[in-house]
């Protein structure tokens, strides 16, 4: 068997220990006699999956009591509408920070439900960068702020969680979340789709604090009322209960790393591999600004989209893929989430030095 480096952006390589132990599980689990896709949602057997997935990933994020967490679909983009519906409840505004094409989306969907405010935005700068002191525009009398904390698409992350002081901040967290430790108190609502480092394509996480719950607009679809799903366990409804169960090893997978703090470690080393890389080449170069870059999502160009293009078909026959950017940002993009072992990023850049050797002066 020969497996590729696999640098999508989502769905991603998931770690290959969770594979494999997946792969031993797949057609009985335990002494259960079926497998996990087989069992139903209300069996012992699997209550028992979807709690330990909930306490490891509370143990290793340090979720604090007063935090539900919930296994839902729909994707992050159900999260869009979900947020106010719930949350834009008390004075029917909201304020969101615009770093790219998902927050842009939040925040035109936020605006079908009260009046919305886009109080700062990087889109000058085809959002190379995070903006900086807008908290003085903030509205004390927002329901909520929004903020997608690391952008998948141009490579952007919020290294430096900004100050809603006493309204509750609210972060996509799809492409971020169990990459570095991340302090849970200072937000009301974490959402994250969950098939760029940690399950499958098909469930999403929301962490959010007690406080925010049971507060929904009379509009408000059963299905779209967090109230619904905290009250019944994420079961109100058949879970994605497959995809659940691969979160949960991933869970455990962290923990037997060392957690976030190991974690967060090893991809700064592999995020400094890459970006030294580049800012040391003279055929590539990355297209953010160095203070905001991302630890997970790495774009970089040559400059030359005919050079650009040879170098996505070259890298995929090299057992380099999905390295071709965003249809709407073009270039390149690594994706180096959790599951990307050192070893791919050092194998990637080694490609790239060669690649750069025959082809600068063509």
């Amino acid at each position: 068997m020969s497996r590729v480096y696999n640098f999508s952006a989502g769905p991603s390589m998931l770690p290959y220990e969770v594979l494999k132990k997946a792969a031993s599980e797949l057609l009985e689990y335990g002494s259960s006699g079926q497998s996990v896709m087989e069992m139903s949602h209300r069996s012992k057997e699997y209550k028992a999956i979807i709690d330990d997935a909930e306490a490891t990933l509370r143990e290793i994020m340090n979720i604090p009591d007063n935090y539900t967490v919930l296994f839902l679909q729909g994707g992050a983009s159900t999260q869009f509408a979900m947020i106010p519906l719930n949350l834009m409840t008390k004075n029917k505004k909201a304020d969101y920070i615009i770093t790219g094409q998902w927050a842009k989306k939040a925040c035109k969907e936020g605006a079908r439900y009260g009046a919305v405010r886009a109080v700062a935005s990087s889109e000058d700068e085809t959002f190379s960068y995070i903006p900086k002191g807008f908290e003085k525009k903030l509205d004390p009398e927002a329901d909520y702020v929004h903020i997608c904390m690391n952008n998948t698409i141009y490579g952007t992350k919020w290294h430096e969680i900004p100050d809603t002081g006493d309204v509750p901040l609210v972060a996509d967290i799809s492409s971020c979340i169990l990459s570095e430790p991340i302090d849970v108190s200072k937000f009301g609502v974490l959402y994250a789709g969950a098939q760029k480092n940690v399950a499958p394509a098909g469930l999403t996480i929301v962490i959010i604090r007690n406080d925010l719950i049971g507060n929904a607009m009379e509009i408000t679809p059963t299905m779209l009322n967090y109230e619904t799903h905290s009250s019944n366990g994420s079961m109100f409804n058949t879970p994605p209960t497959y995809n659940i169960y691969i979160a949960g090893l991933v869970f455990h997978w962290i923990k037997e790393i060392g957690g976030l703090e190991a974690i967060g470690e090893i991809n700064k080393k592999k995020a400094k591999l890459l970006y030294d890389f580049l800012d040391s080449s003279k055929l590539f170069k990355g297209t953010v600004k160095k203070e905001d870059r991302s630890l997970m999502n790495v774009p970089f160009v040559t400059g030359n989209e005919e050079l650009d293009a040879k170098f996505v078909k070259e890298s995929s026959m090299a057992g380099f893929i999905n390295l071709k950017g965003h249809r709407s940002v073009g270039g390149m993009r690594a994706s180096i989430y959790n599951a990307m072992p050192i070893e791919g990023v050092e194998a990637l850049v080694e490609f790239m030095k060669k690649f750069e050797e025959e082809n600068l002066n063509v």
